[in-house]
């Protein structure tokens, strides 16, 4: 995530023009080869920390670089944006200063999801600060704040991605464990700073890494985009559902790999959407050159 890196000193010009030249490769021997590439779009670098996509509107939704929220249409034509999302109040009470990969969700007559945690490099605990979550939400048509709902701190330290399941689930992460909170407490009535404390189902120690960037729903799976170190993976679990609460029925089954061709490449988000040419995409974003990337892949076969 940008957030772990953002802020690092300028690399000489040498560097930045071999680096323009660089990239993800095409799959790499590892790949499984159950997804065909369809193309790659250059974005405005403010895409750059999350993508999510609303199918009734045909609008993608985008975060970044810290706290910019924006909307295009479904070829990428922008048709609103501001620059700050978050609240100076929020940001003066909580520390909030960094939004992550975000989720379209169709309650509250359509509304987006934003994870938000502090980010502050250099300083104590990796620059997070705060030392909590919250899940945001925000308005689509306006593109303006609504409330946010902190999530308890002794599950999770900050919320870096969030993503919305079928049956009403909002899943995020912490460490090597899948949380997930029940979308209808993410609600007026839990708002911050009044109301309570999000507590999540939690699947303990089921995710290869703890670098999950992003997230999204693909046929009723939920798909993770990771860092590997040396590549990029996308992975997929199956969830079932139970009176109790969700419950692990697969996984993780490799999906994508990509080889880095820089370690200032950074995984993002990902969204599902019958666009650009493709059904699944990913966010992978260089630091030199400065912009944000889309790589779109449809099913294989």
């Amino acid at each position: 995530m940008l957030g772990t890196r953002f802020g690092r000193p300028a690399v000489a010009c040498v560097l930045g023009a071999a680096l323009a030249l660089a990239g993800v490769a095409p799959a790499s021997a590892a790949d499984p080869g159950r997804w065909v590439e369809t193309g790659r779009k250059t974005t405005s670098v403010s895409y750059w920390q999350g993508i999510t996509f609303d199918p009734v509107a045909r609008s993608f939704y985008f975060d970044g670089v810290s706290t910019g929220l924006y909307r295009t249409t479904a070829t990428l034509a922008r048709t609103g944006g501001v620059g700050n999302v978050i609240p100076s109040s929020v940001s003066s009470a909580e520390g909030y200063n960094h939004l992550g990969d975000l989720s379209f969700d169709t309650r509250e007559g359509g509304r987006l999801l934003l994870p938000l945690e502090c980010y502050y490099p250099g300083q104590p605990n990796g620059g997070n600060t705060c030392q909590t979550g919250s899940i945001a939400v925000a308005a689509p048509g306006t593109l303006s704040w609504r409330y946010y709902v902190k999530l308890d701190p002794a599950y999770i330290k900050k919320a870096m991605w969030a993503e919305i399941s079928p049956d009403g689930w909002i899943w995020t992460s912490s460490g090597t464990d899948l949380l997930a909170y029940s979308a209808a407490d993410v609600s007026r009535a839990n708002a911050a700073p009044a109301g309570r404390k999000l507590v999540p189902k939690r699947l303990v120690g089921v995710l290869p890494t703890s670098s999950v960037s992003g997230a999204t729903f693909y046929a009723g799976r939920l798909f993770l985009a990771l860092d590997r170190g040396s590549y990029f993976q996308v992975v997929s679990y199956g969830i079932g559902n139970t009176d109790t609460g969700p419950v692990l029925v697969d996984g993780p089954i490799p999906e994508i790999e990509r080889t880095k061709s820089s370690s200032l490449y950074e995984t993002e988000g990902l969204a599902t959407a019958s666009a650009l040419g493709g059904e699944l995409h990913w966010q992978i974003e260089p630091q030199i050159p400065f912009n944000a990337r889309i790589i779109s892949f449809r099913p294989a076969g």
